[in-house]
């Protein structure tokens, strides 16, 4: 039996998603393979319990992730779906498709390209729909631009996205009805910033930067974001992992895709046992942290497996005390400016 989990619209104009979605690059094989069997009962699981908002992108195991994504949920009504677009898969006959490719295992014999520009946009849009085999996706968004990214060619490919018409193919696509939202999805404040003066987005995507464990984006970019009626979706919220591992974990706790210094692992068993002193997993604060934020419509989480959406699910409805958020802020742990979970905060399932 499906659970319903509470909405929010995504943007001015935008799908209504759950505030709990699914980040569904796991599921392109990352870092390790993935059965299509797990694929497939990992999405069914998500569903089952009132996920009803998935995030792929090409990227994502080279195609792999936007198939199983779409095999799950075609012909299923009320799904919202994300992917993005700034690369274009080309074949690869030679493809080492047995080892890891830029952190996949993918079966898929694709290499990705960069291409920012109008008909790159475009192209990768409509390759998106024949992988996912639907004929529409609902937000569309431009992928890992950004200097962190791309170092010394990132005025290169900003111009292919500002001067090169990508931007433009956006817009064209949701003028059109093509897909109801368009924005970015990053792990960098400073570009989110920089395309907001440029484009009119609805939503930004942003991995890592507002997390229990770091809040930068709320010096300049979440009020900007209120102010412009503009939405936020949390990807990351565990920081590669660390939050949800914790720090006593057998294997070295991950942020942001290595290793974490021990100033983060420090951090971190503070946070963990703030929490463990009120009798709440880390995860579950991790989860519903972000959530607080008037600006912040979803968060997602990758989960790689039946169990791990099982336990996302509980997590996101555990029910946490005004305290533990309190004790959080008085360690200096938390910013004092980040709205936090309180009474009216709606978790459960209704």
């Amino acid at each position: 039996m499906t659970a319903t989990l509470p909405t929010r619209t995504v943007g001015r104009n935008g799908p209504s998603v759950t505030a709990l979605g699914l980040g569904a690059a796991p599921l392109g094989n990352l870092y390790h393979e993935m059965s299509e069997r797990d694929a497939r009962e990992t999405l069914d699981t998500a569903l089952a319990l009132g996920i009803r908002y998935l995030d792929t992108a090409p990227y994502y195991g080279f195609g792999l992730s936007e198939r199983r994504v779409g095999d799950a949920v075609r012909g299923q009504p009320h799904i919202v779906v994300s992917t993005k677009a700034g690369r274009l898969l080309k074949p690869n006959p030679d493809a080492d498709t047995a080892g890891e490719r830029h952190g996949f295992v993918s079966p898929m014999p694709f290499e990705p390209e960069y291409d920012y520009s109008h008909d790159g946009i475009l192209r990768s849009h409509e390759q998106s729909l024949q992988r996912l085999g639907l004929g529409r996706v609902d937000i569309l968004l431009v992928h890992d631009i950004g200097p962190l990214t791309h170092g010394d060619r990132h005025a290169e490919r900003l111009a292919q996205l500002l001067d090169g018409g990508g931007l433009d193919a956006l817009r064209r696509l949701r003028d059109e009805g093509a897909v109801s939202a368009i924005g970015v999805g990053v792990n960098e404040v400073q570009i989110c910033l920089d395309l907001m003066d440029r484009g009119d987005l609805d939503v930004l995507l942003l991995a890592g930067r507002y997390t229990l464990l770091e809040q930068g984006a709320i010096d300049e970019l979440l009020p900007r974001c209120v102010a412009a009626d503009m939405s936020v979706v949390i990807g990351g919220p565990f920081n590669s992992g660390i939050l949800a591992t914790g720090v006593s974990a057998r294997a070295s706790g991950q942020y942001n895709y290595a290793p974490a210094p021990e100033t983060i692992r420090e951090r971190v068993s503070r946070l963990d046992a703030v929490c463990t002193s009120h009798g709440v997993p880390l995860v579950a604060a991790a989860l519903q942290f972000p959530l607080a934020h008037p600006a912040v419509s979803a968060v997602i989480p990758g989960f790689a497996s039946p169990a791990e959406v099982r336990a996302g699910v509980a997590h996101f409805q555990t029910p946490i005390p005004d305290a533990l958020w309190s004790d959080l802020r008085r360690e200096g742990l938390i910013d004092p400016r980040a709205p936090v979970p309180g009474p009216q905060f709606e978790t459960a399932a209704q």
